[in-house]
């Protein structure tokens, strides 16, 4: 986004960096991107998010879209998909609307649930901004899946935002170092858009479905 500041790392990345260490370093630190089917899809399930930072009433209910965040502490900056200003007594003011609300962040995706933790600490890591810049407790967020039109509730624990601080220093080391983790292969690499790029003398000689199929069988 727009103002993030050398030290600050795109709050997005921490997906990247936990599904795939070297993805996160390719693409953040050597600038190196490839579209395939999945990343254009998740551009399109954004893009109904992605109304610059518009509000809208629904009751007790003000929806912000594509709202700016940053945490000082830890060095992001990024943009929540939507965040759900519910009316509460335990909430805070928000500028322009009358009583408090606590926020709920909304996070938008493509396909369904992972296996994988990269959806959850992104959101958590969006719950982390919030509660810096709006001095309030985050509780829960949700993420919605394209695939099965269908939210996901999630607890902001304790225990995932130390996750989420724990990977964002590991960020912020390789960073400050420019450090590009070496190849760690696995079933995840066919559905990585940065295969050619990452694997390239691999790719020239088979796919890595093949591959990885041969190292699932050693």
């Amino acid at each position: 986004m727009d103002g993030k500041e050398d030290n600050e790392l795109l709050l997005s990345g921490i997906q990247h960096f936990q599904f795939c260490k070297r993805q996160w370093a390719l693409i953040h630190i050597e600038q190196q991107w490839e579209e395939n089917v999945h990343t254009i899809e998740g551009q399109h399930v954004h893009r109904k998010a992605d109304q610059p930072f518009t509000r809208e009433k629904r009751g007790d209910k003000l929806i912000v879209r594509a709202m700016p965040v940053r945490s000082s502490e830890l060095g992001l900056t990024g943009v929540c998909d939507v965040v759900e200003f519910i009316r509460s007594d335990q909430g805070v003011p928000i500028h322009g609307a009358d009583g408090t609300y606590l926020p709920y962040p909304v996070e938008y995706k493509r396909g369904k649930p992972k296996s994988g933790d990269e959806d959850i600490v992104q959101l958590v890591a969006q719950a982390i901004c919030l509660e810096e810049m709006l001095l309030c407790e985050v509780r829960t967020g949700y993420l919605f899946y394209n695939e099965i039109k269908h939210r996901v509730k999630v607890p902001i624990t304790d225990e995932w935002k130390d996750k989420v601080k724990r990977l964002v220093g590991e960020m912020q080391d390789y960073y400050k170092r420019r450090h590009t983790p070496k190849v760690k292969t696995g079933a995840y690499c066919r559905a990585c858009s940065l295969q050619h790029i990452c694997l390239p003398d691999l790719m020239n000689k088979r796919s890595v479905k093949s591959y990885v199929e041969g190292k699932m069988a050693e």
